[in-house]
């Protein structure tokens, strides 16, 4: 009798895991049944927020809902990237998110997310490559080599500006310095454009900017461009060089975007998501603002995101420790 109990329970308990299987089934079949928020961790109007709104319109089409927009800025991006950890994991809740994702563990001590545990992985979107300018009538440098030389002949002379301490910008210009093995005084503004504003002045030297700033500079001739941090020349910048083709082999950064979920995201959905993303990318309006901002369009699996955002991670925690970098 016990034993015949036994098994009754054990049925009744498979049938229910099969149950509530099923209706898990149900709900990712289903996704999306209402409108998918959008968490940019940044203000309005930057690359990342056009993206996110692009993307979105075209996804909406596709899935027959809303995507929208809420900008939580501050701290580097943590704020929103935390609230997105908290989320409940139905998918309706989604980081779009940049490379500071692999960064900020290294720069904040406090960081109350933990970026591998925290998020299920969804997509790269994107890349904007950085490039290395000068104001030509301030240093006369022509090349990356010429930068590497002047430094090496008078070490801390030079400056370089940044839009912030921990940005990619100034992370650009890290890496730099610690593989050519050259030393400048970094000089970090609080965004992009009091930065290149005192470049065009003449009151800096140097700065890693991203194309998307700098490119209507160059184009008037008031920057000139030694060479963009990616692996593959640019698109937006096909005549300048690679600086690692320019005497810094394996000199590589690439400023990301990407989307992410709260971890326990139903597997159904993330795959969902990440074929909608995939199609929105292959969309010709979201190649078009892709294409305006200097960005180009990667794409890929949930897989191929984690393992890119673990290397990256490791990366960026050797250089800030080399590097002495921290957020005052």
């Amino acid at each position: 009798m016990r034993l015949r109990h036994a098994l009754n329970t054990l049925v009744l308990a498979c049938a229910g895991l099969a149950m509530l299987g099923g209706a898990t089934a149900a709900r990712a079949d289903g996704y999306p049944e209402r409108p998918v928020k959008w968490i940019v961790p940044f203000p309005p109007g930057g690359a990342m927020d056009s993206i996110a709104r692009t993307l979105g319109e075209s996804m909406g089409k596709q899935l027959n809902t809303s995507f929208i927009v809420e900008n939580r800025a501050g701290a580097g991006g943590n704020i929103g990237a935390a609230s997105v950890a908290r989320a409940k994991p139905d998918g309706y809740t989604i980081l779009i998110v940049a490379n500071g994702m692999a960064v900020n563990p290294a720069l904040y001590a406090d960081l109350n997310y933990d970026p591998i545990k925290d998020f299920a992985p969804i997509s790269l979107l994107a890349v904007v490559p950085n490039v290395l300018v000068t104001n030509p009538a301030r240093t006369g440098a022509n090349s990356v080599q010429d930068v590497i030389a002047k430094a090496k002949a008078q070490p801390n002379h030079y400056t370089y500006a940044s839009a912030g301490v921990g940005t990619s910008i100034h992370l650009a210009g890290e890496l730099f310095l610690s593989m050519a093995n050259v030393e400048m005084l970094h000089v970090p503004y609080k965004g992009s454009g009091p930065a290149i504003a005192d470049l065009l002045g003449g009151q800096v030297d140097y700065m890693f900017d991203s194309i998307t700033s700098a490119k209507p500079h160059i184009e008037a001739g008031k920057l000139r461009a030694l060479g963009v941090t990616t692996r593959k020349r640019s698109a937006a910048l096909p005549d300048v060089p690679t600086i690692a083709e320019s005497g810094l082999p394996g000199y590589e950064l690439m400023p990301w975007f990407a989307a992410f979920a709260p971890a326990g995201t139903p597997p159904e959905v993330v795959t969902k998501l990440n074929a909608a993303m995939r199609q929105a990318l292959a969309d010709p309006k979201v190649r078009a603002t892709l294409d305006s901002i200097g960005a180009e369009s990667i794409g890929g699996s949930p897989e191929e995101l984690r393992d890119h955002l673990g290397r990256e991670t490791a990366q960026w925690k050797t250089l800030v420790k080399e590097r002495g970098i921290k957020i005052n």
